[in-house]
C-alpha cells in the first residue's frame, strides 16, 4: 500500500498478512538495528497475533542463523486471555549476525477441540463433530514424518468408528503422544510469516563480567615524603604484582586509563590544579607529546613490550585488558601539527581547548570530526586496531556523547566485521537520548545513572527500565564508583555504604565495576560538595598499602562467587520486586534456568539507610519465585552472605520479618530449596 507524504513523496507501507501479526518485539526502533543478545543467553520473543471471529490460532517463532539456517520453530503460547499477546523463549547458540520473525496461522484442530470438548458432551452434532475431526487429523496426517503419522492415522479412523461410544472417542483426541506430534507438527491454515528481524548475537562477557580499574603507574610507584627526591611511576612490570589479587577477588577485566605520553602543556598538577611542577605526571586524559600520540606508550610505564607482558600476565590469570579509548589530545599531541584540520581553530587563531562553562580544560584540545572525516576516521581506525593487535579486548571509550553518533556507528560496525570479539563500552553520562541511542548503534554496554540511585524508589524505578524493553539494546555495567565520581552517599556512608553500594551493582546487573581503593573505603572529596577525590590519582601517583587489613576485599569476592555460581545474578531482562513495608529496605529476585533445566534463583533483601538497623515485614510474590501462591506453605531459603561452610537457613513463607543492621548485615542474598 502507498501513502503520501506531506513532500508528496510516496512511502511503501507493508500491508498486513492474512493473520495480523503486529507490535513484535524485542526489535529496535522498527529494525533499523539489531536487539541484542550473547551466546546462550535466553530471552522472550513476543508479538499481538489475532484474527477475524473466533477461529483458534497458533504462533511460532523461527530463529535464522548466521549461516542463513532456519532453526526448529518455537511454539508461542497466549500471555494472558483475551489479550492477543504471544510470547515464546528463545536461545541464541553462536555468535554473529541472526535474525527472526514470527509466524501465525489458523489452528483447526485447536478450534474442533475447543467446540467438540463442548458440544459432544451435551449431545449436540455428536456425530458430525466427530466426523469433522476425523477428517482434520487424516488431513494433518499427511504433514507429518512417516514415523509419527500412524499416530494421527489411528485417531482419524477411531473418530470416524461410530461403534465406539462418543465419549471414548473425544478422550482418544487428548492423547499426550497425538499432543506431541501436533505439538512438533501442527496442522496450519492460512500461514502468515510476519517481517524478519535482526539479532546480534555477541560473545558472553558483552553480558557478564566482573571490572577492575587501576591506574598502573601508581602500582609500583615511589613517593618520597620529605620530597628529597622526585616520584617515580610504578611500571606495566610492577602492576603485574597486582593481578593476582585482582583476579583472586574474582573479577574478569582489568581496565586501564590511557597508557599514553602525556602532554607538558597547561599540565594539571594535583587536585586539578593549574600549576604542575615537573614532578607532577598529569593527566593520562591529556594524550601526546613529542613521545607519541594515541598508539604509544608513556616511556615511565615501560615499552609495547612491556605492555605485552602486561596483557599475557592478565591472561594468566584468566582476566581480559581493557583499555580506555580518549579521543582527545594535548596540545603537544603529534596530530597537533602534522592534522591541524582535526582540531577547531578560534576567531584568534589559536586552537580551542576543551571546556563545559565554567570549567576549562586548558590540558586538552578536543578533536573536529567535520573538517576532513575520512582522513580522522581512518587514523582512529589504525589506533583501534593496533591496540587489538596487542591483545587489547575491550574500549571503555571516553565521552562518546561528545564525538557525531555516526562516527561510531560506522567504526563499531567495521570493527565488529574484522573483529567481532572487542568489546566497545560507552561512558556517556549524558541525556537519556543520547545515551540509549549510542547503545543501538553497537555499543555493547554503557555506563548509567546508577551511581546517583540510592532510594528504594530510585532503584526500582530505575531497574524497571533498564532491565524492561531498554534491555533489548542497552547492556548497564554498574560501577560503584570512577576516578570522576565519589558519590555522596560514598562520603558520608562510612563501611556499610562500600558494601551496600557493591551488594547492589553485583546483583542487580550481571555486569558491575569498582575504581581500585573501593575495597579500601576511600571517602574523601577534593573539597565539601564535589564529587572529586582528594589527591586524585588522575593527577598524582597514589601507591596504596594492599596489605590493609580493613578491606572490603572479603565481600567483593563472595559477591563474585556468587555470580559465578548462580545463573540468576548472570541475566539482566528477569528482575522482579518484592514488597516490603519499610521505605528504606529493597527487595528483589532473580530468576534464570540452568543448562540441565534446573530453575536457579535468588532473592536479595538489603538495607539501603547505611547508619541505622531497618526492620520490616517482606511480603514475598511467590510465583515470581517458581513457588505456588500459598500463603501458609513453608519453604527453606539459606543466606549466601553467611559463612559458606555453614550457611545460615531459614524456614519462610509469603509474609517474613527482616531486620538488617548496615554494620554487621546490611542485606540477605538467599537461594531458595525447591
Amino acid at each position: 500500500m502507498r501513502v503520501e507524504s506531506q513532500t508528496s513523496e510516496l512511502i511503501e507501507i507493508p500491508r498486513l498478512g492474512r493473520i495480523p501479526i503486529l507490535d513484535v518485539a524485542p526489535v529496535v526502533d522498527g529494525g533499523r538495528w539489531p536487539a541484542k543478545a550473547v551466546v546462550g543467553e535466553t530471552f522472550e520473543v513476543s508479538a499481538t497475533v489475532f484474527r477475524e471471529g473466533h477461529e483458534a490460532l497458533g504462533a511460532e517463532v523461527v530463529l535464522r542463523t548466521p549461516a542463513g539456517e532456519d532453526l526448529a520453530p518455537v511454539r508461542m503460547r497466549e500471555v494472558g486471555e483475551g489479550l492477543d499477546r504471544w510470547s515464546a523463549l528463545v536461545t541464541p547458540t553462536e555468535q554473529g549476525g541472526w535474525s527472526f520473525r514470527v509466524e501465525a496461522w489458523g489452528d483447526p484442530i485447536g478450534h474442533w477441540r475447543h467446540d467438540a470438548e463442548i458440544k459432544v458432551p451435551r449431545g449436540q452434532d455428536v456425530e458430525l463433530m466427530l466426523a469433522e475431526g476425523s477428517l482434520l487429523y487424516a488431513r494433518a496426517a499427511e504433514g507429518v514424518p512417516s514415523k509419527d503419522r500412524p499416530t494421527l492415522a489411528r485417531l482419524a479412523d477411531l473418530l470416524a468408528d461410530v461403534t465406539v461410544p462418543a465419549a471414548k472417542r473425544l478422550e482418544a483426541a487428548a492423547d499426550p503422544d497425538v499432543e506431541d506430534v501436533l505439538g512438533r507438527f501442527p496442522l496450519r491454515d492460512l500461514l502468515t510469516a510476519g517481517d524478519r528481524y535482526p539479532l546480534a548475537v555477541h560473545r558472553r562477557r558483552a553480558l557478564v563480567g566482573a571490572w577492575y580499574e587501576f591506574f598502573p603507574r601508581s602500582e609500583g610507584a615511589t613517593i618520597d615524603p620529605l620530597a628529597r627526591r622526585q616520584p617515580q611511576s610504578g611500571t606495566f612490570r610492577t602492576a603485574i604484582n597486582r593481578l593476582p589479587a585482582v583476579a583472586a577477588m574474582g573479577f574478569d577485566v582489568i581496565y586501564l586509563p590511557p597508557i599514553h605520553p602525556i602532554g607538558t602543556t597547561h599540565r594539571k598538577g594535583p587536585n586539578n590544579t593549574l600549576d604542575a611542577s615537573p614532578a607532577d605526571p598529569g593527566s593520562p586524559w591529556a594524550i601526546g607529546s613529542s613521545e607519541g600520540g594515541h598508539d604509544a606508550v608513556h616511556p615511565d610505564l615501560g615499552t609495547h613490550h612491556d605492555f605485552d607482558a602486561f596483557v599475557a600476565a592478565a591472561h594468566h590469570h584468566g582476566l581480559e585488558v581493557a583499555l580506555d579509548l580518549a579521543l582527545q589530545c594535548s596540545p603537544d599531541h603529534p596530530w597537533v601539527t602534522a592534522h591541524p584540520e582535526w582540531f577547531t581553530t578560534r576567531a584568534d587563531g589559536t586552537i580551542a581547548h576543551a571546556e563545559n562553562p565554567p570549567k576549562k580544560y586548558q590540558d586538552i584540545y578536543p578533536l573536529n570530526f567535520d573538517n576532513d572525516p575520512d582522513g580522522l576516521y581512518t587514523e582512529i581506525h589504525r589506533v583501534v586496531t593496533h591496540w587489538i593487535d596487542h591483545g587489547v579486548t575491550i574500549f571503555r571509550v571516553d565521552n562518546p556523547h561528545t564525538k557525531p553518533v555516526p562516527f561510531w556507528e560506522r567504526l563499531l560496525a567495521d570493527i565488529g566485521t574484522t573483529h567481532p570479539d572487542v568489546l566497545f563500552l560507552a561512558e556517556a553520562f549524558t541525556r537519556p537520548a543520547m545515551m540509549h541511542t549510542l547503545a543501538k548503534i553497537g555499543f555493547h554496554q554503557s555506563y548509567t545513572y546508577f551511581t546517583w540511585k540510592n532510594t528504594a524508589d530510585e532503584l526500582r524505578e530505575y531497574f524497571t527500565e533498564l532491565t524492561g524493553p531498554a534491555a533489548a539494546y542497552m547492556r548497564p555495567n554498574l560501577f560503584t564508583n570512577t576516578p570522576d565520581i565519589l558519590s555522596e552517599y560514598l562520603q558520608h556512608g562510612g563501611p556499610p555504604a562500600f558494601a551496600i553500594r557493591a551488594i547492589l551493582a553485583a546483583t542487580l546487573a550481571p555486569t558491575w565495576g569498582v575504581y581500585t581503593g573501593y575495597e579500601h573505603y576511600e571517602n574523601t572529596p577534593v573539597r565539601p560538595g564535589s564529587e572529586e577525590y582528594r589527591n586524585s590519582e588522575k593527577y598524582q601517583y597514589r601507591p596504596r598499602d594492599w596489605k590493609n587489613a580493613h578491606t572490603l576485599a572479603p565481600l567483593i569476592t563472595t559477591l563474585n562467587t556468587l555470580r559465578n555460581n548462580h545463573p540468576a545474578l548472570q541475566q539482566l531482562r528477569d528482575l522482579h520486586f518484592h514488597h516490603i513495608d519499610q521505605p528504606e529496605l529493597l527487595a528483589y529476585s532473580k530468576t534464570a534456568t540452568t543448562p540441565t533445566g534446573h530453575r536457579d534463583t535468588v532473592l536479595v533483601v538489603i538495607n539501603l539507610n547505611p547508619h541505622h538497623t531497618r526492620e520490616a515485614t517482606l511480603h514475598l510474590d511467590l510465583p515470581a519465585l517458581g513457588l505456588p501462591d500459598d500463603p501458609g506453605l513453608p519453604f527453606t531459603v539459606t543466606d549466601r552472605l553467611t559463612d559458606p561452610h555453614d550457611p545460615t537457613t531459614y524456614t519462610w513463607t509469603k509474609s517474613n520479618y527482616i531486620r538488617l543492621d548496615p554494620h554487621t548485615r546490611p542485606a540477605h542474598i538467599l537461594t531458595i530449596q525447591e
